[in-house]
C-alpha cells in the first residue's frame, strides 16, 4: 500500500487484535469515566483548537524547553501567522482564559479538557508524535489544598478505571527567590563534572540546570545523585504550603513519596510538583503530572492568578489498564439483526429497524442478499444479541421467531409485540412494579399497604417508635 499511516501515529479502530489499547470502545469508556469523576469534583470542559500562535508556546510553555526547541510542528500559513499544533494543554487552556475573560465570571475557574497533542520526537511505548491527553487547570486559588484536591481527584479517576499499583510522588520547587539560590549552588555541584554529563545536559546547565536533575540518562544520574536538593533552599512561605500539602494528603489518606529530584519538564511551574506513576509501563512509568504555576496567567497577559493544574496520556493509562487485565465493559452491540427473504419481507423489516432505532435499541437488518448461512454468520461476527430470520410466512401468519445467538434458543413473538418487546426498560418503573407488586400481594397489602408505605416514606419512624416497636417485632 502507498498511503501507509505515518511514523509516530496510530489509529483507533472497534477492533484491533494485535494491539488491544486501540479499540474504540476503551477509549470511549475511559474519556466517559474522565468526564463523569471530573465533574463531581466541579470541573468544567474547555475545547480549544489544535493550532495556536506559536509565540502562546515560546512564552507560556518556554524558550528553553524541549519541547519548543525540538519537539513542536510549527508553520507559517498564508497569511505569514507563525501557528503551530498544539503540544500541551495548559497554554490554550489559559489563552483562552484571558481571552474570555473567564476571570470576571467566577473569582475560581476549575476546567477541564481531552484531546490531542503533536510534538516531534522519537516514537516509543507511551510516546507518540500525536498523543491523547486529558488534564485539568485551576485558575485563582492559592490554598495548598487546590493540589491536594487535583491529586486526588487523578487518583479517584484511575480508582475507577480499576487501576492499581500507582505510586505519588511529591516535591516543592519553591518561589522565584528561593531558587536562583539553589540555582547557584546546583551549578556549583555540576561545574567540575561537566564532561560527564550527557549533551543535553550540558546545554541545560547553562539554559535550565533544574532540568539536569529529571535526567534519565544514566551518567547523569550519577552525577546528581549526591546534588544539593531544592527542599533545603525553600524559603519559609514555600515550605509551609508544601508542609500543608503533605498534611492534605495525610488527611485524605493518600500515600506518597518526596522526591527530591523531581522537577518536571516545563519552565512554568514553581511550589508543588508531583507525578503519578504506574510500574507496568517500564521506563516510561509515568501517567500524569502535575503542580502550581503561579504566575503563568499574567506572563501571557492576564491578570496575575494562582494557578494549578496537570495532564495525564490517555495512551499511557489505556496501556496499562490492558496490562493489569482490568475488567472493560463490552463493546456497543447490536441488540436484534434482521434478515429478510423476499421484498415484502425486506420494506417490512426495513421499518422496524428504522422504528426500534427511534426507541433507542440497537437494530440493523442485511443489505445484501446473501445466503442464509453467510448472513447469520455475519450477525455473529458483529455480535448480535438477537436474530430475527422474515419471511412471507411470518408476516401472514403474524408471528416471529426470534433467535437468542448466546443460547440457540427460539422464541415466539406476535408481530404487533415487537416493539413493545424490545422496549428498553425504565428503571423507575421497575422500582415501583416491585414495590406494588410486593406491596399488593403480601401481608397488608392493597391500597391500605400502598398508603401505608407512602406514609412511613414521607414520615419515619423516630427511634422512640422504633423501641416501642421492637419487642412486636421480637
Amino acid at each position: 500500500m502507498d498511503h501507509k499511516i505515518a511514523p509516530g501515529l496510530f489509529d483507533i479502530i472497534p477492533d484491533d487484535p494485535k494491539e488491544t489499547w486501540r479499540c474504540s470502545h476503551i477509549w470511549q469508556w475511559v474519556e466517559a469515566t474522565i468526564r463523569a469523576v471530573t465533574e463531581s469534583y466541579g470541573f468544567r470542559e474547555v475545547r480549544t483548537p489544535i493550532l495556536e500562535r506559536t509565540e502562546l508556546f515560546e512564552k507560556g510553555t518556554g524558550k528553553d524547553t524541549d519541547i519548543v526547541k525540538k519537539e513542536m510542528y510549527t508553520f507559517e500559513d498564508k497569511g505569514g501567522r507563525m501557528l503551530t499544533m498544539r503540544p500541551e494543554g495548559t497554554p490554550p487552556i489559559l489563552r483562552a482564559f484571558i481571552e474570555k475573560q473567564m476571570h470576571s465570571q467566577l473569582p475560581v475557574q476549575k476546567l477541564y479538557y481531552i484531546g490531542p497533542m503533536f510534538r516531534y520526537e522519537r516514537p516509543q511505548a507511551g510516546r507518540y508524535r500525536q498523543h491523547h491527553q486529558f488534564g485539568a487547570e485551576a485558575i485563582g486559588n492559592t490554598a495548598p489544598e487546590q493540589e491536594v484536591e487535583l491529586i486526588d481527584m487523578l487518583l479517584a479517576i484511575y480508582r475507577h478505571l480499576g487501576l492499581q499499583g500507582l505510586s505519588v510522588q511529591i516535591n516543592s520547587l519553591g518561589g522565584e527567590n528561593c531558587r536562583e539560590a539553589f540555582h547557584y549552588a546546583l551549578k556549583k555541584h555540576l561545574e567540575p563534572h561537566l564532561e560527564e554529563l550527557s549533551e543535553d545536559s550540558r546545554r541545560r546547565f547553562e539554559t535550565n540546570p533544574l532540568r539536569i536533575l529529571d535526567s534519565k540518562d544514566e551518567a547523569d544520574k550519577a552525577v546528581v545523585a549526591d546534588a544539593p536538593t531544592i527542599v533545603e533552599f525553600l524559603d519559609a512561605e514555600s515550605r509551609e504550603h508544601f508542609e500543608q500539602v503533605k498534611a492534605g494528603l495525610d488527611r485524605l489518606g493518600i500515600e506518597y513519596t518526596v522526591n527530591p529530584l523531581l522537577v518536571r519538564g516545563l519552565d512554568y511551574y514553581n511550589k508543588t510538583v508531583f507525578e503519578v506513576q504506574c510500574g507496568e509501563l517500564g521506563a516510561q512509568n509515568s501517567i500524569a503530572g502535575g503542580g502550581r504555576f503561579d504566575g503563568l496567567t499574567k506572563k501571557l497577559g492576564g491578570p496575575d492568578l494562582p494557578t494549578c493544574g496537570f495532564g495525564s496520556g490517555l495512551e499511557r493509562v489505556i496501556q496499562a489498564v490492558v496490562k493489569q487485565g482490568v475488567a472493560i465493559p463490552e463493546k456497543p452491540t447490536t441488540q436484534v439483526f434482521f434478515i429478510a427473504l423476499g421484498r415484502g419481507a425486506y420494506d417490512q423489516c426495513f421499518s422496524w429497524v428504522h422504528e426500534l432505532r427511534q426507541q433507542g435499541i440497537a437494530a440493523a437488518m442485511d443489505f445484501t442478499g446473501k445466503k442464509l448461512g453467510k448472513v447469520m454468520q455475519y450477525a455473529n461476527n458483529i455480535g448480535a444479541k438477537k436474530v430475527i430470520v422474515v419471511g412471507d410466512d411470518e408476516i401472514e401468519k403474524g408471528i416471529l421467531n426470534v433467535k437468542d445467538m448466546d443460547s440457540g434458543e427460539k422464541q415466539e413473538i406476535a408481530i404487533d409485540q415487537l416493539m413493545n418487546h424490545f422496549k428498553p426498560s425504565n428503571p423507575l418503573t421497575d422500582l415501583l412494579g416491585g414495590l406494588f407488586g410486593g406491596i399488593m400481594g403480601g401481608e397488608g397489602g392493597g391500597l391500605q399497604g400502598l398508603m401505608g408505605m407512602m406514609q412511613n416514606l414521607m414520615n419515619p419512624p423516630t427511634t422512640e417508635d422504633e423501641e416501642k416497636q421492637e419487642p412486636e417485632q421480637k
